[in-house]
């Protein structure tokens, strides 16, 4: 398989992250220690988790750590709706990033089924 590096999901989940950097620069300064903190950290979880699973000697294990990373992905998808019921996305950036999130999902159910079925 090569590398995490390789991996079509772990690009797009990296160029994720610096979409949720870029967004929650903006969030209120109070937020810094909550919401900004909380969706920063689920978001970099994402590309780690594949990195971790990517590194290990089995797909058991990959498949593990993807669904570590499918956790962190709903976590982040359940924080940024928050974000935006409070009003601190703009909707065009916050349908943007959805698009980004979907993608990330997407690709990250298709690598387990594949995986599991390999």
């Amino acid at each position: 398989m090569g590398t995490h590096k390789d991996l079509d999901v772990w690009k797009k989940s990296v160029q994720l992250v610096t979409t949720i950097y870029h967004l929650t620069s903006g969030f209120p300064k109070e937020e810094l220690f909550g919401l900004t903190n909380q969706i920063r950290r689920a978001s970099v979880s994402i590309p780690s988790n594949i990195a971790e699973g990517a590194a290990r000697n089995s797909d058991k294990e990959l498949i593990h750590f993807l669904h570590i990373a499918l956790g962190s992905h709903q976590e982040l998808d359940t924080q940024l709706l928050i974000a935006g019921n409070l009003g601190y996305l703009p909707t065009d950036d916050y349908s943007k990033v959805l698009i980004e999130l979907e993608t990330v999902g997407k690709q990250l159910n298709a690598l387990i089924k594949y995986l599991k079925n390999k």
